[in-house]
């Protein structure tokens, strides 16, 4: 299988475990791959020295929150150039984040700037940003992940995306409180030739989130257009292996068809990174 998301100490937060051995156990386990992710940190030379000497592909990427200034082509630029697989749009410093009561850095120090980013039609001044961010991802053929942005701007983004010849994109957990995207609204996107995340920290973490409504956002948006990851590291989720496998194991008890589940987890998330 390959975990196209999953966090990892050193971090801002406490986490479960540190890079090398968050590896260690995806290769025990028998994966062929992952993504490591850092809300405020790129994650580029993580992978490659958390990788070296290790069975299986570890990449990294950069979450473009306050750490970086936001929507900052220079930091995609310097991203993309040592090797990142994915960039993600806002997370934790999404204006939806602050809307929605979750955690933020600025949360964790006092004095640090409460400042949010948005990409239009919340703030149309970053579209030249986006717009050159999107050309060096194409250029790249690197992933572009919609992170905690809105579906008004997610479907802004895709369109755009597009026009630059973007040809890896996933809708990073839209079931999440953020965005909070309908099945509706994730199929739409999907038809366009994104895919969409489930994680297992929905369902472990995700207020009001049950087995049954994952599986229907799973059924309405079509497993083919599903990529399962485990959005774990936390230090009160299972193991990064262990929290991929139960996701899937929850979602076939719901009726989904197992053998695709494991597809969402394995080929189709590897096709997206790996380049």
């Amino acid at each position: 299988m390959f975990d196209v998301h999953v966090h990892a100490a050193p971090d801002v937060t406490p986490r479960l475990a540190d890079d090398r051995e968050v590896v260690a156990a995806y290769a025990a386990a028998g994966f062929t791959g992952c993504v490591l992710k850092g809300h405020y940190e790129s994650t580029v030379g993580r992978a490659a020295a958390a990788g070296r000497g290790q069975s299986i592909r570890v990449y990294g990427g950069i979450a473009l929150n306050q750490h970086v200034g936001g929507v900052n082509p220079a930091a995609v630029a310097a991203c993309l150039g040592a090797g990142g697989r994915v960039v993600w749009m806002p997370t934790a410093d999404s204006h939806t984040q602050r809307s929605a009561g979750l955690p933020r850095l600025c949360g964790m120090k006092p004095g640090l700037s409460e400042h949010t980013y948005a990409i239009a039609p919340v703030d149309w001044s970053t579209t030249d940003e986006v717009g050159e961010i999107c050309r060096m991802i194409a250029e790249a053929d690197a992933v572009l992940a919609t992170g905690h942005i809105s579906t008004a701007e997610a479907r802004w983004l895709l369109a755009i995306a597009h026009e630059c010849g973007v040809r890896r994109v996933l809708l990073t957990h839209p079931s999440y409180t953020v965005p909070a995207m309908s099945s509706a609204e994730a199929a739409e996107l999907t038809e366009q030739g994104a895919l969409a995340e489930i994680t297992t920290f929905q369902l472990l973490h995700q207020t009001g989130c049950t087995p049954s409504m994952l599986a229907a956002f799973a059924r309405e948006v079509g497993l083919d257009r599903i990529v399962l990851s485990s959005d774990a590291g936390q230090p009160d989720s299972p193991t990064p292996p262990e929290a991929l496998e139960l996701l899937i194991d929850v979602l076939a008890r719901e009726g989904l068809d197992r053998s695709a589940l494991r597809a969402c987890a394995s080929e189709l998330p590897e096709a997206l990174v790996v380049p």
